[in-house]
C-alpha cells in the first residue's frame, strides 16, 4: 500500500483498470476456452458458464458500490455538541473529531471509522463502505477459484496428452492465451487472497488497519518497558507515565461483525443488494460512540497516545499548551486585566524557551555521542513518525498526518465559548 495512494497513474487508472482486469480474466478466458477447439476438454459446460457470469455480474456491482457510496461524513448540531475540553479536535474540519474517526487527505474530512483510502476503489473503506468492500473481495475470490477450477482442468488435459504428436495438441495461440491467463490470474489471486484475509481479521477483530498499526506502534512501546515514556513531559509540564491499554472495541466476535455490516442477520451479510449502516444525526448515534470492553480502567483511552507525538509538540513554539479555563476567564475580565495576563504568559514562554534551546543542545550532545539509532522505535532518518515492521506510517493509509498533530490545543476559542453556552444552558433546564 506504500506509495499507491500518491501515485498520479495509480489515481488516474486506478477504477478503469481494474475494470479491465475484470473483464480480461471473466471475459477473454472464457472466448479462449469456448473457441479454441483444439483446447481441451473443450467448451466450459452450462452450469459453469452460469455460475461464473453471475459472479462477474455480482463482483461488477459489489465493485460499483465500493467506488461509489460515500464513505461517510459528520454533521454537527450546535444543540449537542458536549462541554468537553478533551474531545478530539481536527483543525481542517475545525470541529470535533469523533472515536475511530480519521481525517482522510483524499477525501478531505474526518471519516466515520476510517479503515484506509484504498487506491483501487480511489474511495475511503469506512463504516459506510465496508460491507460493500468486505462482499465485492469475497465476490471477486469466488469468481477467481472458480477460473482457477476452469484453468487446472485444461493443464491437467495437457499434461494426460503430453505424449501425443504436437500438431494433434492446442494450437500455439491457445496456448499463448492460456499461459496469460494463468500468470495474470495467479498475481491477481495472490494479491486479492491476502487482501481477503487481512479483511476477514479487521472483521473479526473490530480493528482497522488504521487501529491495527496504532496496536503496533503501542506494543512496540510495551515490549521496549515504557522506555520511551520515562522522559516524557508534556506541554502542560505534566509527567506521563506509560500504561499498557487493551483494544477496546473487540466486543466479541459476533457482535464485531454484526457491528461492520450493521445488521444481526447472518444472511444478510453477504446478500449484493444489502445496505450498509448510515452515520447517526447526532451524537449519540451510529459511529460518533462506539461500545467498549471494559478491559481499560475507563473508556476513551484509545488510540494510545504517542511519545514522540507529545515531545513534538511540548517544542512547538509557543510551546506552552494552553489553558482552557484561563481562556474562558479572560473573556470576563477588564481590558487591564487581559493585558496583565497577557505579560505574564510571555515571560513564561520566554522561561519555557529558554529551557527547550537548553533540551535540544542536549540532544545534539547525545546524538553525536555513537548512541544508536536502530533502539529508537521510529523512523531511521528521525522524520516525525512511526514506521511499522512493513515502513508504513499513518500516511500510506489515507490519513491527514496534519490533521492529527497536536494535543487538543486547536480548539479555536469561539468552540470553547460555544461549548460553554450549551453547558449553562443544559444546566439551567
Amino acid at each position: 500500500m506504500v506509495g499507491f495512494n500518491d501515485a498520479p497513474l495509480i489515481q488516474s487508472i486506478a477504477v478503469p483498470g481494474v475494470c479491465l482486469l475484470i473483464a480480461f480474466l471473466g471475459y477473454f478466458s472464457q472466448i479462449v476456452f469456448r473457441y479454441s477447439t483444439t483446447l481441451e476438454p473443450g467448451p466450459p459446460t452450462t452450469q459453469e458458464t452460469v455460475t461464473f457470469n453471475i459472479l462477474l455480474a455480482t463482483l461488477y456491482y459489489t465493485y460499483y458500490q465500493a467506488v461509489t457510496v460515500d464513505p461517510g461524513r459528520y454533521v454537527f448540531q450546535d444543540a449537542v455538541i458536549e462541554v468537553d475540553e478533551k474531545k478530539r479536535w481536527c483543525k481542517k474540519c475545525e470541529a470535533p473529531k469523533p472515536p475511530r474517526a480519521h481525517h482522510c487527505r483524499h477525501c478531505e474530512r474526518c471519516v466515520p471509522k476510517m479503515d484506509h483510502h484504498c487506491p483501487w476503489t480511489r474511495n475511503c473503506v469506512s463504516l459506510t463502505t465496508f460491507p460493500h468492500f468486505l462482499r465485492f473481495l469475497v465476490y471477486t475470490n469466488l469468481a477467481l477459484w472458480v477460473l482457477g477450477r476452469l484453468l487446472w482442468h485444461r493443464y491437467y488435459s495437457l499434461w494426460e496428452n503430453r505424449h501425443m504428436p504436437a500438431y494433434l495438441g492446442p494450437s500455439l495461440s491457445a496456448l499463448v492465451a492460456l499461459a496469460i491467463i494463468s500468470l495474470v490470474h495467479f498475481v491477481v489471486t495472490v494479491a486479492l487472497g491476502i487482501m481477503l484475509f487481512t479483511t476477514l481479521k479487521s472483521w473479526v477483530f473490530n480493528q482497522t488497519m488504521i487501529e491495527g498499526w496504532e496496536q503496533d506502534r503501542h506494543e512496540t512501546i510495551a515490549e521496549r518497558g515504557g522506555r520511551d515514556w520515562w522522559d516524557v513531559t508534556g506541554p502542560g509540564g505534566e509527567k506521563f507515565r506509560f500504561e499498557k491499554i487493551e483494544f477496546p472495541y473487540d466486543i466479541g466476535f459476533f457482535n464485531n461483525m454484526s457491528q461492520a455490516m450493521g445488521t444481526s442477520n447472518v444472511l444478510w451479510w453477504f446478500f449484493p443488494f444489502a445496505g450498509n449502516p448510515a452515520v447517526g444525526k447526532n451524537e449519540r448515534g451510529v459511529g460518533w460512540e462506539w461500545e467498549e470492553n471494559g478491559f481499560n480502567r475507563q473508556t476513551g483511552m484509545w488510540p494510545p497516545p504517542d511519545p514522540e507525538k507529545i515531545r513534538r509538540a511540548t517544542r512547538q513554539w509557543p510551546a506552552g499548551r494552553r489553558d482552557f479555563a484561563a481562556e474562558l476567564r479572560e473573556v470576563d475580565e477588564s481590558a487591564e486585566a487581559r493585558k496583565e495576563a497577557f505579560r505574564e504568559r510571555q515571560e513564561a514562554d520566554r522561561r519555557r524557551k529558554q529551557a527547550i534551546v537548553a533540551e535540544l543542545e542536549e540532544d545534539e550532545v547525545d546524538d553525536d555521542s555513537g548512541g544508536d539509532l536502530d533502539d529508537v522505535p521510529y523512523a531511521d532518518d528521525r522524520a516525525p513518525g512511526w514506521t511499522n515492521s512493513d515502513g508504513e506510517r499513518l500516511r500510506d493509509y489515507g490519513v491527514d498526518e496534519d490533521a492529527e498533530e497536536g494535543l487538543d490545543d486547536d480548539v479555536p476559542l469561539g468552540e470553547l465559548l460555544k461549548r460553554r453556552k450549551a453547558h449553562r444552558q443544559t444546566d439551567e433546564h
